[in-house]
């Protein structure tokens, strides 16, 4: 893809833009009073909560759970939000997209003409009006800007073009889990680009490059220890496909990384590195069939024939159309692999060259002559026919890890209930399995394969959180959409395009899940809803509350947040609120300090105890440990 870079260091700059809206002085923070607002902290965690942002937001008084999926923020969790959504605006608006705001139901009609009202399945919110129209929740929103791209661009010179909008999304997930992390309802930042090509002045590979640099100001803006991976388009369909993950031990996705190279990659995408494979070697073992009968998993098959998970082979069945081409694809891995449908799809030929694939449908499958959950390699050999009489193609695709000639391997016999041991792929197969097979990496990564950048190093695993991900769509929705317009040689061609997609609540969510202890919150200053938390010890003290009011003055005066606490509680649950709610300073105005001559002064982020720092010396204090928010 020209004009895109993959391997590159995150950039550290900070835009002119965000330098232009926050150079202290430009504006006045905020100071608002706990007694004012609404904070219910609470010192018990949801019942069916696992993940610490699910338990910390709630517990701190940020969310509350209004469904399953469904959450209300708070005003502390709508700050950070609209935190969060400033940056991603200063950003986004200094790379050259244009904020709109789209509507949050579309019609039915208009997926249907991209397949992804069938695509998207259950995870769809479908609703029906008074009239009997079909309508969706949007899941995200390509159907709607290409339905009004094409009202409005009728020309090459009104491109490129980039919009974006901050939007609420829907999906109706089986189990919403996780808090923010998984829900039914969630704020997302998408954009989409519109080009005349992939390369070049103006293409899609400069704005995608924008877009990643954007990216990374972003997350590093909001002090998120994060890593680029390449990854999977998903239902979103697209070329190139990178997400940005915060590194995190307890993050859902797995990512795989070369160390020595810095390649990284999530499963479903990562490469592996050359593996050796032949299928040259004499059958040492009889062929042997043995009853297997209700065995799910492979397992307890493997238990029941003696061997490990590693010594079988696994064959999935697949439906793929190749061009105009439809035929059965056998995927073989070993039997402690997982199948890996866009690595199958790539060793056919790949998206780019028209491939489509799928699991096969079971009962078109059977009708062939597959004995679903028990099919071999062997299947490859024999004539098969559909439904309609014809003869079906068969294509045999083998892991490396699989194609062992020397291995005495345990298999499927073709016949429900049935296993057999001794399977040997010169003997067995009928044919000549270099001639038959293709061999390719079609299985998931995992941590100790070789690295595909580094010979000698090996992959290792890593955990993290996804909040951003950036697609090169190419013509996917576009042809579906019929929206094409006249080039420069007066030619109508098919809009080419990108979509880029933040998860808003995500990214707060993850942010938790990467800085937090067992007292609660720690937030990074940017992200913060306030800045600074001042607790009058004395709230009724006319000298406390005067001491207060001047430093929130002067504070305010530099553009920086603050949060009173002016409840008449006892010193030790505002403490203990204040480590929950996690502020990244505090300031303790009471008699013991004042004897000393100041203001404690205690950063969440330090374990120890506060200092004492002299009244006058706190606003220069401050500002020094928040350091450029």
């Amino acid at each position: 893809m020209g004009g895109v870079c993959y391997d590159r260091p995150m950039s550290q700059t900070t835009s002119g833009t965000e330098i232009e809206g926050r150079e202290r002085g430009l504006h006045r923070g905020a100071v608002a009073r706990w007694s004012r607002t609404l904070i219910p902290t609470t010192r018990e965690a949801p019942a069916d909560a696992e993940m610490p942002s699910h338990i910390l937001l709630t517990r701190a008084g940020f969310i509350r759970k209004l469904s399953a999926g469904v959450y209300d923020y708070l005003p502390l969790a709508w700050r950070t939000l609209r935190k969060i959504s400033d940056i991603v605006r200063e950003e986004l608006d200094a790379a050259g997209a244009s904020e709109l705001l789209l509507p949050a139901m579309e019609p039915l009609e208009i997926l249907k003409q991209t397949g992804r009202d069938e695509a998207y399945g259950p995870d769809l919110f479908r609703l029906e009006d008074r009239h009997g129209r079909g309508q969706a929740l949007c899941p995200t929103h390509e159907e709607v800007i290409v339905e009004l791209a094409k009202g409005a661009i009728n020309s090459y010179k009104q491109l490129p073009l980039n919009l974006y909008q901050i939007q609420t999304k829907f999906r109706d997930e089986v189990r919403p889990r996780s808090g923010l992390l998984r829900c039914r309802e969630f704020i997302m930042k998408d954009a989409y680009s519109f080009h005349m090509d992939v390369d070049g002045n103006g293409g899609l590979g400069e704005t995608y490059d924008a877009m990643y640099q954007a990216y990374s100001r972003i997350f590093t803006r909001c002090g998120l220890d994060f890593r680029v991976v390449e990854a999977e388009a998903g239902p979103i369909g697209g070329s190139a496909s990178h997400e940005f993950m915060v590194n995190c031990a307890s993050g859902e996705d797995t990512i795989l990384l070369c160390e020595q190279s810095g390649y990284a990659a999530n499963v479903e995408k990562c490469e592996t590195g050359e593996r050796a494979w032949s299928f040259d070697g004499d059958a040492s073992d009889e062929l042997v069939k043995h009853h297997t009968p209700k065995m799910p998993g492979i397992d307890l098959v493997a238990g029941h024939l003696g061997v490990t998970a590693a010594q079988m082979l696994k064959t999935i069945v697949f439906s793929a159309r190749v061009g105009d081409e439809s035929m059965f694809v056998l995927a073989v891995v070993r039997g402690d692999h997982d199948v890996n449908e866009g690595k199958v799809r790539d060793a056919l030929g790949g998206a780019a060259a028209g491939v489509s694939i799928e699991l096969a449908d079971e009962k078109a499958a059977k009708a062939a002559g597959f004995a679903i959950g028990y099919v071999s390699p062997r299947m490859a050999t024999r004539p098969l026919s559909g439904a309609d009489g014809e003869l079906c193609k068969v294509r045999l695709v083998v892991d490396p890890d699989a194609a062992k000639g020397d291995a005495v391997w345990a298999t499927g016999a073709d016949e429900m209930d049935h296993h057999v041991t001794g399977f040997n792929w010169k003997r067995d197969l009928g044919a000549a399995p270099g001639d038959l097979a293709t061999v390719a990496d079609i299985r998931n990564a995992m941590a100790g394969d070789p690295s595909p950048r580094a010979a000698g190093s090996t992959l290792v695993e890593s955990r993290g959180i996804e909040v951003g991900h950036i697609f090169q769509l190419g013509t996917k929705y576009s042809d579906a959409m019929e929206f094409a317009i006249p080039d420069k040689e007066q030619k109508r061609r098919s809009v080419t395009m990108g979509c880029y997609g933040i998860g808003v609540s995500r990214t707060m969510a993850a942010c938790v899940e990467m800085s937090h202890d067992d007292n609660g919150i720690i937030w990074p200053a940017n992200l913060a809803p306030y800045h600074v938390e001042i607790i009058l010890m004395k709230p009724d003290d006319a000298e406390h509350a005067s001491i207060a009011e001047g430093l929130a003055g002067d504070l305010s005066a530099r553009g920086i947040d603050l949060l009173i606490d002016d409840r008449s509680e006892r010193p030790g649950v505002k403490f203990k609120d204040a480590d929950l709610i996690g502020l990244p300073v505090r300031l303790t105005i009471g008699a013991k300090a004042l004897e000393a001559g100041g203001v404690e002064f205690k950063l969440r982020s330090d374990a120890g105890k506060g200092e004492v720092v002299p009244t006058d010396d706190v606003v220069a204090k401050v500002v020094a440990s928040l350091g450029s928010w």
